[in-house]
């Protein structure tokens, strides 16, 4: 077949710029916004989180977030029953989270999260509240009050509960009260929206910051995208995860590229590609959630569903993901998963190729496919990966040296099948429209 090679040579050549060891290898977990949107509940989160524990757990999946609107005592009536701390901070609406109350916050749920040997996440918008500046409440641990740190003229295009916080001293002591409440609840993960699209490098700055200071090794994780590659050596010195795109969904393309929303599978292939040489210890690029298996009550866009992905097409995205080495975060409602999804995102073959390979990079790019290659690091060989991105069946064969290994035969395992394919002096597959393949080869 007749094929090119994806040229990034110019990114490949450039140093792998090293931030923070938190989240040493891409995060992996559940967070409730694909499936319940704003409305999450704390007997839900704990139902998801048990079935977690028992199928996901032991597959090395660790983190669980309550994604958007926990301080929303009414989350299903615009937005309305924020519920507030008197130094002008966001605590849990203890209707929806019993075992939250005023003094303790979430520490109660993270508890329960830490005695199963998890890891708790929260998600917030970035800024500070309207109702505390509107109040002018005290800044926890300093002199400032809320007016001192609010910019009144920026707010967040789709969620108007905030106000942007200045760069500046009260700014900075108001980011580092909230880090130090969300401490002391015990959270582990914290998702920043409407921080990196477009980039707000002073808020970003002063969160990371408030983050480390806490002492507490806390991810930081800034949604949504894209976040601009110039912005690259800066996004990795501050966070642990950044989104690359706007919000991915259960849509393999659109039609209408004139928007990025919502992202779709096809589109996430040259932005990995993009951000690949920037992925390491400590720093990944965020291809999003996976909109995997049931979608409801509440999902975040659109209406409750089954994933619109076929089972070919959810594959490719897990290949896609794991061979890039993007986080892992699932999306579905985990008290309505399916046998095969779960088989899926518990194969751990695969999930190795994700934690632990290196030199991860685009290989071969044509309009109908693409080959991913990286190095086993605890294991023997490479990986490849391969696929069809096209609307039918497509053939794919390569020699050895074409995919960057010497000549003669190799030893191909199809990491999907489980199944060892014997000694051979080429790579030949024949991939259903939108199907992958992904083989470690000795």
């Amino acid at each position: 077949m007749r094929h090119s090679v994806w040229m990034l040579a110019p990114f490949l050549a450039l140093p792998l710029l090293c931030g923070s060891q938190v989240a040493s290898k891409p995060p992996m977990g559940w967070n409730s916004w694909d499936s319940y949107g704003l409305t999450i509940t704390g007997p839900e989160f704990r139902q998801n989180v048990e079935w977690f524990h028992a199928h996901l757990q032991p597959s090395g999946w660790q983190y669980v977030t309550i994604d958007e609107g926990w301080y929303l005592a009414q989350p299903d009536k615009a937005y309305q029953g924020h519920t507030l701390d008197a130094n002008g901070r966001y605590i849990p609406a203890t209707n929806r989270f019993p075992s939250a109350n005023k003094d303790r916050g979430f520490k109660p749920l993270a508890d329960y999260v830490h005695l199963l040997g998890l890891k708790f996440g929260i998600h917030i918008i970035r800024g500070i509240p309207k109702q505390a500046v509107a109040r002018n409440l005290p800044i926890a641990g300093s002199s400032y009050h809320a007016a001192d740190a609010a910019d009144t003229s920026d707010t967040c295009r789709w969620n108007h509960d905030n106000y942007g916080v200045r760069n500046n001293a009260a700014g900075q002591a108001y980011y580092d009260s909230i880090a130090k409440l969300y401490a002391g609840w015990g959270v582990d993960f914290v998702k920043v929206d409407c921080i990196s699209q477009p980039y707000k490098t002073g808020e970003i700055h002063m969160v990371s910051s408030a983050l480390k200071k806490t002492g507490r090794p806390i991810v930081l994780s800034l949604s949504p995208g894209p976040t601009p590659l110039e912005d690259a050596a800066n996004v990795i010195a501050q966070a642990q995860m950044w989104r690359i795109s706007d919000d991915f969904w259960d849509v393999w393309s659109r039609d209408n590229t004139s928007s990025d929303f919502p992202q779709s599978v096809v589109h996430q292939f040259p932005l990995l590609a993009q951000w690949e040489r920037y992925a390491g210890p400590g720093h990944w690029p965020d291809a999003d959630m996976l909109p995997f298996g049931w979608l409801g009550p509440n999902p975040g866009w659109q209406q409750p569903r089954p994933s619109r992905l076929t089972a070919d097409e959810m594959r490719t995205v897990f290949t896609l993901w794991s061979i890039a080495r993007s986080p892992l975060i699932l999306g579905a409602n985990l008290a309505r998963m399916d046998s095969a999804t779960e088989a899926l995102l518990t194969n751990r073959e695969v999930i190795e190729v994700d934690q632990n390979s290196t030199g991860n990079k685009a290989l071969i790019h044509t309009p109908k496919s693409w080959v991913w290659t990286a190095q086993a690091a605890s294991a023997k060989g490479e990986y490849v990966a391969l696929f069809n991105v096209s609307d039918a069946p497509l053939d794919m064969n390569f020699t050895w040296q074409e995919l960057g290994l010497p000549a003669g035969k190799h030893v191909a395992r199809d990491l999907w099948l489980h199944k060892d394919l014997g000694s051979t002096s080429v790579l030949s597959v024949t991939l259903a429209p939108h199907a992958s393949a992904l083989y470690r080869v000795e």
